[in-house]
């Protein structure tokens, strides 16, 4: 079953309803709820329209539900779940660059916009290298003794 792979969203195919939620985003919050709910918003559209947040999101759930199931030490989940957060903190910074960027310079090719764009994907390919690094680390060792005592 092939997927079809929708273009990225342009300010007039983003959805009314993430619209109406941003209408007065320029505005100081008023409170702190107010604030949560503009980064709630961010986190959704980044999780609606990101395919490379959705998988960095499984890959994290999956890698602490792991933790937890090796009875891995409370410091060493703490790690895994500290290097997970920061992938998906530069995926997020990705999204938000990638999108100040298309504001900026609409649909043309600019240089600058190309190498903006480029840095920031590989900001966040190097923090998800870091982490599988660390989670090979830490989760490999106890996957090995836990396939090697199942034998």
């Amino acid at each position: 079953m092939s997927q079809q792979v929708s273009p990225p969203p342009t300010q007039n195919s983003l959805p009314s309803l993430v619209m109406k939620e941003r209408e007065l985003s320029w505005q100081v919050a008023t409170n702190l709820l107010i604030s949560f709910k503009y980064a709630w918003a961010g986190i959704t559209y980044s999780f609606q329209t990101q395919r490379n947040f959705r998988i960095h999101v499984s890959v994290c759930t999956l890698a602490i539900a792991l933790s937890i199931f090796l009875h891995l030490q409370a410091v060493e989940i703490a790690i895994i779940g500290i290097t997970s957060g920061l992938v998906l903190v530069m995926e997020l910074l990705n999204t938000a660059i990638e999108s100040l960027v298309d504001l900026t310079v609409k649909q043309t090719y600019h240089e600058l916009a190309k190498i903006a764009k480029d840095c920031a994907a590989g900001a966040v390919l190097v923090s998800a290298l870091v982490a599988v690094l660390v989670a090979a680390t830490l989760l490999l060792p106890p996957l090995v003794v836990l396939i090697i005592s199942a034998l």
